[in-house]
């Protein structure tokens, strides 16, 4: 008897040819199916040492990321980190950690299914996105390295301020949330569009 397994499908895959019609100033597209692992782990402890370790990367503090190589490390709360990676690394960060912390007392989740990336890149990111947020976001104040969780047109995000610059940034957007979101993103465009429908 053969199973067939469907395909991945993204929550945003019906999106991208209408967000590939955002004005020039403004390119967002969608980063499918990321390795994201919560990290929860004392800061300090033994566990927190082994993983900056394993990691070869310090665990950030407050409303900072760190990157190092083509791993995003996001400060999500006092013991609370989201590991961010390419697509197949789930397997071998699990066991890295998991390997490192040994006995010590911390908590590695796969939490990848949860939400989807949108990589926002332009001049216009950041104009667009105070349309819709209660964050200041100039760059004196939420500078690259910042990651902010918030509310964007009332939808819970963290923005993770990409070291690309300050008009590049990530939106962790949960997963049943991207469609309103990305369908918000073109309502906010419309004054930019020149005409353009």
């Amino acid at each position: 008897m053969t199973v067939e397994t469907s395909a991945r499908v993204s929550p945003l895959s019906a999106w991208q040819d209408r967000l590939a019609r955002l004005p020039a100033g403004l390119r967002v597209r969608e980063l499918p199916f990321l390795t994201q692992l919560s990290l929860r782990v004392e800061p300090g402890s033994a566990a927190a040492k082994a993983v900056e370790a394993a990691l070869d990367t310090a665990l950030p503090g407050p409303v900072r990321a760190e990157s190092s190589g083509d791993l995003t490390v996001v400060w999500m709360g006092p013991d609370e980190w989201l590991l961010v990676a390419p697509d197949g690394r789930r397997h071998e960060l699990l066991t890295r950690l998991r390997t490192a912390i040994g006995e010590e007392f911390a908590t590695v989740t796969d939490v990848s299914a949860q939400r989807t990336t949108l990589a926002l890149s332009g001049p216009l990111v950041r104009t667009v996105l105070a349309q819709g947020c209660a964050i200041d976001l100039d760059p004196r104040v939420t500078p690259v390295g910042a990651c902010p969780t918030t509310l964007l047109a009332r939808a819970p995000v963290t923005l993770v301020v990409r070291a690309e610059g300050a008009s590049a940034v990530w939106l962790l957007v949960r997963s049943s949330f991207a469609s309103y979101l990305a369908a918000w993103l073109l309502d906010a465009c419309t004054e930019y569009r020149g005409g353009a429908g």
